[in-house]
């Protein structure tokens, strides 16, 4: 798929009456380009119906309309086709009208084979520029509710553009950063990006299933292979076939599955558990840890040929402490989200807000900040978000073990507490839920927004 997509040749439309200039620009042209003919408006009009070129060369004076006249419906109707105008009569204000109306270039017949070839060349390179960052700007959009954008620190401008060059492979890579720091959103942006994007993405939490379930949740099962298999099941990897498959917290994968995982990974072939068959598996994986790797490597939790199998290419997110230039424009972006669910009219934050989040260091990151905002919105009762309608603060709660975290005194209390009965249970974390008479996804879900080392 992606082979023939980067081997497709670009396509030039050339609209002009003259058949012996048609067929000398096709002579030209075609060898590195697929190259289509228009003899007049009318038949442009006919071309309307077909995908769009990546290219128009436009002749001014045709028999039956002004190409002129003719650019900016070629602009309407093909957007991201650039339009390079042909006379043999130009005038300086020709020109400035051709550029007014979005033609790419203006050339003067007759003209040099290569100043024509050199041109094409440059159009199309931005051409397709131009569809790559339409294409990032709709997946931001997608993602975030917004059209504004909502990366501006340097750090993360940087991971986008490598989320960009990488997207179109298939090479396997991996996330890390802190919880709640966009890990699973930039996973996102990666598979809307790739040739995959038609197909699903389909996330596992490793860290959420116990150890009898991992393999059968991943690689599928057969009837009878455990108890309490009855049926055949399909594991993620076929589920997520011409996909992209999500390992989330990869690290907390039990060691013995993660052997099994990176034999699928190199043979490309799934084992159902209890099956004698295996199955070809043609799905992007991509890992996410908020442990950093190194750690992992030497407490045991990351099998050493795995991490080096998985992180052909790394991503690190930056937690949004370091990145304070992201603050406003998320906050901004979940703002417009969570009041137009609310059907709620805020127009924004009131300047004290905006300092009381910008100051605030945001121990649970994007996740925390976004929970904050929606929390806002439903509190608040004006039209702007202010002070008032924040939990957050800048107080510092002191943990039992001595170390200071920016919390809430809820959340504080909260945190020491789940703390406290991971000491009590020795990180069992089945039982930590059980005395705190919380869900077991409960207990991961705030272990993972207080950034709870287990």
């Amino acid at each position: 798929m992606q082979s023939e997509t980067l081997n497709m040749k670009a396509k030039i439309l050339i609209v002009d009456d003259e058949a012996d200039l048609r067929n000398l620009l096709t002579s030209v042209l075609e060898d590195q380009y697929e190259v289509a003919q228009a003899v007049n408006g009318a038949a442009l009009q006919k071309a309307f119906a077909q995908p769009p070129p990546d290219v128009v060369l436009l002749d001014v004076k045709l028999p039956d309309a002004d190409g002129l006249e003719l650019l900016p419906q070629i602009k309407k109707r093909w957007p991201d086709t650039e339009v390079i105008v042909l006379t043999g009569h130009g005038t300086i204000s020709m020109a400035v009208e051709a550029g007014r109306g979005g033609a790419y270039n203006f050339l003067s017949k007759p003209f040099e084979n290569e100043k024509l070839m050199a041109d094409v060349k440059c159009a199309v390179e931005r051409k397709e520029q131009n569809q790559e960052n339409n294409t990032l700007r709709r997946a931001l959009e997608t993602m975030s509710g917004t059209a504004s954008p909502i990366f501006r620190s340097t750090a993360m401008q940087e991971v986008v553009r490598t989320i960009e060059r990488i997207a179109p492979s298939d090479v396997t890579v991996l996330i890390t950063g802190e919880s709640g720091t966009g890990k699973e959103v930039i996973s996102d942006l990666l598979h809307a990006l790739s040739p995959r994007s038609k197909n699903k993405i389909i996330k596992i939490n490793c860290a959420a299933l116990p150890r009898e379930l991992i393999e059968s949740e991943l690689f599928g099962s057969v009837k009878g292979a455990f108890t309490g298999a009855h049926t055949d099941r399909e594991g993620l990897f076929r589920q997520s076939e011409g996909g992209t498959l999500l390992l989330d917290e990869i690290s907390e994968m039990p060691i013995d599955t993660q052997s099994k995982l990176l034999r699928v990974l190199q043979d490309n072939e799934v084992r159902p558990v209890g099956g004698k068959t295996s199955y070809k598996t043609n799905c992007r994986v991509i890992a996410s840890t908020n442990r950093k790797p190194e750690d992992a490597l030497k407490d045991g939790k990351l099998r050493e040929d795995l991490y080096y199998r998985i992180s052909a290419i790394s991503v690190h997110l930056p937690p949004l402490r370091e990145r304070r230039e992201d603050i406003m424009p998320l906050a901004n972006s979940f703002l417009k989200r969570f009041a137009a669910q609310a059907n709620h009219l805020i127009s924004g934050f009131t300047p004290a807000a905006v300092e009381r989040l910008t100051a605030f260091d945001w121990p649970g990151n994007v996740r925390q900040l976004q929970n904050e905002v929606q929390r806002a919105v439903l509190l608040n009762e004006g039209n702007e978000v202010d002070i008032a309608d924040l939990s957050v603060t800048n107080a510092k709660v002191g943990s039992t073990d001595g170390t200071d975290t920016s919390f809430t005194l809820l959340e504080g209390v909260e945190r020491n507490a789940i703390i406290q009965t991971l000491k009590e249970t020795g990180g069992n974390k089945l039982e930590t839920a059980k005395r705190l008479g919380i869900g077991r996804q409960t207990l991961y879900n705030k272990i993972k927004a207080y950034g709870i080392e287990v």
